[in-house]
């Protein structure tokens, strides 16, 4: 039976032992941090081959090194997705629709960020370019409360091992739909879409990320959006990848993307979901017949 490293225990993990056992793919947990790694001492186990590359890099270099270890999604990939204003370049210069956008590198003064935003409307975005899960993303009405935030950012990139120094100003889009869909070597394999309850939209919260209390619900979704998706994907060259989807009346973007996306439950993909993902993970092993060959 091929062996699979995953380097956390959230719910992906869990989602993914059952379905791809019956696989003929064991999924084994290889922790990354909090822990301490002999770099000299050969490792006592064995992996055919990695889920998705650590998001520390030292970390997953030396595993990386220590166990011979193949990525489905490789440090490469990983840095691609996560580097939000890069990915918005690279789909914007393939002509692919993404929102308006701006990168702002620190330290830039005051008056080149109210420059910056003459051409956009109010309100505006202000994206941390390296994070995840919606974390420091913040709403600016006008250009003293811009300047204001900016002025904590200032703060935080002062920090001399603050290793990005850059944020993205970008278009916001009222009452767009958010979707997260999965693509699975370069096909769309299911999405869902993210929505606050009511209550929460009356109450004023914008942010449709699920582990600040949206709800991910499966979704059909229609046919240039799955299209759209597999571009975007194709063009940053990522195997297993999610593409998040901003839909108003006529008009969808790409608003980011992630590499390490969470797995939901099964029913919120197409069938052939795990048999696809099980492809990918045996050709990242170097054995199309791994499963087989048990």
């Amino acid at each position: 039976m091929l062996r699979l490293a995953v380097t956390t225990r959230a719910e992906t993990f869990d989602r993914l032992q059952d379905p791809l056992a019956e696989r003929g793919i064991e999924v084994a947990h290889l922790p990354a941090e909090g822990r301490t790694i002999d770099l000299t001492a050969p490792p006592g186990d064995h992996f055919d081959a990695g889920f998705v590359f650590p998001s520390r890099t030292p970390e997953g270099t030396a595993l990386s090194a220590l166990y011979d270890l193949p990525w489905v999604n490789d440090r490469t990939a990983v840095r691609t997705s996560r580097n939000k204003g890069g990915v918005i370049a690279a789909l914007s210069a393939a002509d692919l629709p993404v929102p308006k956008t701006t990168m702002v590198s620190n330290p830039a003064d005051e008056a080149a960020v109210a420059d910056a935003v003459e051409g956009f409307s109010w309100p505006v975005v202000i994206k941390p370019n390296s994070t995840t899960r919606g974390t420091g993303v913040a709403k600016a009405a006008d250009v003293d409360s811009l300047l204001g935030i900016v002025d904590y950012l200032n703060l935080i990139h002062d920090y001399r091992a603050t290793g990005d120094k850059t944020f993205l100003l970008q278009e916001y889009l009222p009452d767009a739909r958010d979707y997260r869909v999965m693509i699975v070597d370069g096909t769309y394999a299911g999405a869902v879409e993210r929505r606050l309850p009511e209550a929460d939209r009356a109450a004023g919260r914008w942010k449709h990320n699920v582990h600040r209390g949206a709800e991910a619900r499966g979704v059909d979704l229609p046919a240039d959006h799955r299209r759209l998706a597999e571009q975007a994907a194709e063009t940053l060259g990522v195997p297993y990848l999610g593409v998040d989807l901003l839909a108003t009346d006529g008009r969808v973007v790409v608003a980011e993307t992630n590499a390490r996306p969470t797995v939901d439950a099964a029913t919120k993909y197409v069938p052939e979901f795990y048999d696809r993902l099980a492809g990918l993970i045996q050709r990242t092993a170097g054995s199309d017949n791994g499963a087989e060959d048990g």
